[in-house]
């Protein structure tokens, strides 16, 4: 059973997200790795901001990609942004998403994975996710293209826990 179970610290799970932007599941793991040994742990906005640039690049990070991990640092740190679960709680997914890509280098990729792994919301649909669109074009269409409008009719079946579908069609697709 896969579950849809909130991060332990939104913010790590955040930094997981930035990481994970645009690279295969195994480059990011391994970038992922250095990342937090560079930053001495599970990173905080505190250690993110204070680890030394070379050796974020040095463990695989693009110039962009530090640039987006201290932008949200920055964010998380900020007195006027809750971006915790807590505060969150009673906000709607389209709303998350909005207050999360005001933050540069945070897109809506990444703010529905925060939605899934870091607040785990149940009935979250991403499909700027290649690993989900091919998965749904596997499982439904025999690996052939579906469009968009496409898959968002077929996961229609799965609400109110089209999170718990998307991890099933991950496991699918990544098996």
């Amino acid at each position: 059973p896969l579950d849809v179970a909130p991060a332990d610290d939104e913010f790590a799970r955040l930094c997981t997200s930035i990481v994970n932007q645009q690279l295969s599941t195994a480059s990011a793991a391994a970038i992922h790795e250095r990342f937090v040994e560079v930053v001495g742990g599970d990173p905080t906005p505190e250690r993110v901001l204070a680890a030394d640039e070379a050796a974020l690049r040095e463990a695989g990070l693009s110039g962009t990609k530090v640039d987006y991990l201290r932008n949200a640092a920055a964010a998380f740190r900020d007195d006027e942004r809750d971006l915790t679960r807590e505060e969150l709680a009673g906000v709607s997914d389209e709303a998350v998403v909005d207050r999360l890509t005001e933050i540069t280098g945070v897109g809506e990729w990444t703010a529905r994975m925060y939605l899934v792994f870091a607040l785990g919301r149940e009935d979250v649909l991403p499909l700027g996710d290649l690993a989900v669109r091919k998965g749904i074009e596997l499982v439904y269409n025999g690996g052939e293209s579906l469009s968009r409008a496409e898959m968002r009719e077929i996961a229609e079946a799965w609400r109110p826990y089209r999170s718990y579908g998307t991890r099933y069609i991950w496991a699918e697709y990544k098996s």
